[in-house]
């Protein structure tokens, strides 16, 4: 079945109910051929993503998938990256509001609603698109524990024990799902290595400490911490020597 059209308005179903627009805002978030991972371990939770530098003469540390939204609660941003900016702005703001009308931090699931909500509002109405973005929030709840949760364009939001955005989604689920099956106990050091082990294996790369971007909160510091790439190289030489 053909979109025979419908794929030109954003608020109009086809005949098999299906929003292409909104079809077409996923497929974006594969256009950079990158993959990005959650994992949540028992007392931490860690994002990781491929960092590629297309162009020699731009300075790396200024390129990052990596956001800080509030003091305890970052994310990581798959697809396309002013798409990105333009959301974590938003969300930032939206925090900000939030600290402001009640006087403590947002709850990590409160976030991923809101940034949900703001995704499906885009789909309702002609004047704005959807953005080709997913977005992969992380924090500590003082009740729960570490939390993870994906915000996805159709504003799609749920918690995660692991998860994956980008071009090897498919095969990073399936390599997770086996490792979670077994409800293994991760500390920090551990879900960290676990989660860079699974992305090396999916992308089939051995990776550099500058090609990739790990940041992760914990129990003993709830504060978002991206790590330097002596500590990411620290974790691949663990890994390398286990292996």
């Amino acid at each position: 079945m053909t979109s025979a059209g419908f794929d030109r308005h954003l608020t109009i179903f086809s005949p098999e109910g299906r929003l292409y627009q909104v079809e077409y805002a996923f497929k974006a978030i594969n256009a950079d051929n990158i993959t990005s991972i959650g994992v949540r371990g028992t007392d931490s939770a860690v994002v990781i993503t491929q960092k590629k530098i297309p162009d020699k003469l731009i300075v790396p540390e200024t390129v990052t998938r990596m956001f800080q939204l509030t003091e305890n609660h970052g994310c990581v941003m798959t697809g396309m990256i002013a798409d990105s900016r333009h959301q974590v702005e938003r969300m930032r703001y939206e925090c900000a509001e939030w600290r402001y009308k009640y006087g403590y931090e947002i709850p990590v699931d409160q976030l991923a609603r809101r940034v949900a909500d703001i995704n499906q509002i885009y789909t309702q109405q002609a004047a704005m698109r959807p953005l080709g973005c997913t977005m992969m929030i992380i924090g500590m709840d003082p009740e729960l524990g570490p939390q993870l949760f994906k915000c996805d364009p159709a504003g799609y939001f749920v918690g995660y024990k692991a998860t994956s955005a980008g071009v090897k989604m498919t095969e990073a689920n399936n390599a997770l799902e086996k490792k979670i099956r077994k409800n293994p106990e991760w500390n920090r050091d551990q879900t960290i290595e676990a989660a860079i082990s699974t992305l090396s294996t999916v992308v089939s790369m051995d990776f550099k400490p500058s090609e990739i971007e790990v940041a992760v909160v914990s129990s003993e510091n709830s504060k978002f911490t991206i790590l330097s790439e002596d500590e990411v190289e620290r974790h691949l030489t663990n890994i390398a020597e286990r292996d």
